[in-house]
């Protein structure tokens, strides 16, 4: 298969990419500067949340995770409950509620995420300005892929 040589070449850099950022420290350390006390799920949905340019349901939230509601559904009890997110009236469907940022989520996710960019800027401080530009372009264009190709998947089962 075309192109297959070079996906295995990258794969176990993914993964020891994934498990440095996953398992070491730096999750952890940008939680703790950020002043949360989250397990990585609660963090990724509050990330998710955050980001998003609108209120979110949990399925959207789910499917940006790529994982189930019920999941979702326990985090979000676990932020609301620290006043990270709230829960809001959907003005298309009165039965279902969007989920969004407080002020204090939206400021502790914002302390995260300079902590995480200001520690990936520094690792690749010293790369030239076209390897980090072609990386960001790259990643990019990698996560719309690979999301693309999960939905339809999810769609072909579903």
């Amino acid at each position: 298969m075309e192109g297959m040589d070079d996906v295995r070449e990258v794969l176990p850099h993914l993964a020891q990419l994934s498990n440095a950022i996953n398992r070491g420290r730096l999750t952890e350390r940008a939680m703790d500067s950020a002043g949360l006390a989250l397990d990585r799920p609660a963090m990724t949905v509050l990330l998710s949340v955050h980001l998003a340019d609108r209120p979110l349901r949990i399925g959207e939230i789910a499917e940006r995770m790529q994982v189930v509601g019920p999941h979702v559904t326990r985090q979000v009890q676990e932020l609301e409950r620290r006043g990270l997110v709230r829960r809001i009236a959907d003005p298309h469907d009165r039965r279902a509620s969007l989920i969004e940022p407080t002020e204090e989520g939206a400021a502790a996710t914002d302390r995260y995420t300079t902590t995480l960019m200001g520690w990936f800027t520094e690792a690749i401080a010293h790369w030239p300005e076209q390897d980090r530009t072609d990386l960001g372009r790259l990643l990019r264009r990698l996560v719309t892929d690979v999301s693309e190709r999960l939905t339809a998947l999810d769609a072909d089962e579903g």
